[in-house]
């Protein structure tokens, strides 16, 4: 097929992230706080029927608009397609949306697999109203522009990671020795940190176990606005990498913090 970006103009790649978010949220908005029930997958990660029906909405969709695309989303798996796939999060952060916590958000991401570039991303926080969109030529959060924050020196820098509970012991001391070195430290939030991180509000994001399909979408949102994201080696990120995520405001604090996790 012809690049995208010869199809679409990117007013309409935007407006048409925009459209599969909206549907995203409207799903969402109306099963939160609502108790509904939720099982266990197989790695034991609960799911509810949100997260399917909106997974289920977005494929419909965007297989309507693009027939010829690859869709891998978290709940239904792989779906082949040409040199373009979507990477799909129904709800990022399912804890939290099930216990009442407006902190959860849907990621959607459009990715180029013949030279692994990501077009387009998106973090769309329905409860509370607020989206990032990413792409190389910037990042908006609710269509003003994103900028990151200005610390340089990780004593300065504000860190956060989603908990504890994703790193191994052996990772957990890396994080721990390199968070204790910041100015302060918090837990939470799933994908709601990379967008603080994008609009400047905090400076480092570290996590481990992150799936494609967690983190393909936050690559445009953190780059567009400035920032830096990799692995902890300090590699690209492509839907091979092992999981282990770090964002930073500026080269400069990378590199500290890469300096700790790597010891």
């Amino acid at each position: 097929m012809d690049d995208i970006q010869d199809r679409l103009s990117e007013n309409e790649l935007a407006s048409f992230f925009h459209d599969l978010a909206d549907a995203a949220g409207r799903i969402a908005v109306t099963h939160f706080r609502s108790n509904i029930d939720f099982e266990r997958k197989p790695d034991l990660s609960p799911v509810t029927i949100a997260d399917r029906a909106i997974e289920q909405e977005l494929r419909r969709l965007i297989s309507k608009r693009f027939p010829e695309h690859g869709i891998l989303g978290e709940e239904t798996g792989s779906t082949p397609g040409d040199r373009y796939t979507w990477y799909l999060d129904p709800i990022d952060g399912t804890k939290s949306f099930i216990s009442g916590m407006p902190l959860f958000g849907t990621l959607i991401a459009l990715a180029d697999e013949r030279n692994g570039a990501v077009i387009a991303g998106m973090i769309d926080m329905p409860a509370l109203a607020e989206r990032w969109y990413g792409t190389p030529s910037g990042t908006t959060f609710n269509d003003a522009p994103a900028r990151v924050s200005r610390a340089v020196n990780l004593e300065e820098a504000q860190i956060y990671t989603s908990s504890p509970d994703f790193f191994s012991p052996e990772d957990w001391a890396r994080y721990d020795a390199l968070s204790r070195k910041a100015m302060f430290r918090r837990f939470g939030g799933d994908c709601y940190q990379y967008g603080l991180l994008a609009s400047g509000h905090c400076d480092l994001v570290v996590e481990c176990s992150l799936k494609s399909f967690d983190f393909m979408a936050l690559v445009p949102v953190i780059e567009g606005a400035g920032g830096v994201i990799c692995d902890w080696e300090g590699l690209p990120l492509t839907r091979h990498s092992d999981g282990r995520v770090i964002a930073a405001a500026n080269a400069a604090l990378l590199q500290q913090a890469l300096a700790i996790l790597q010891q």
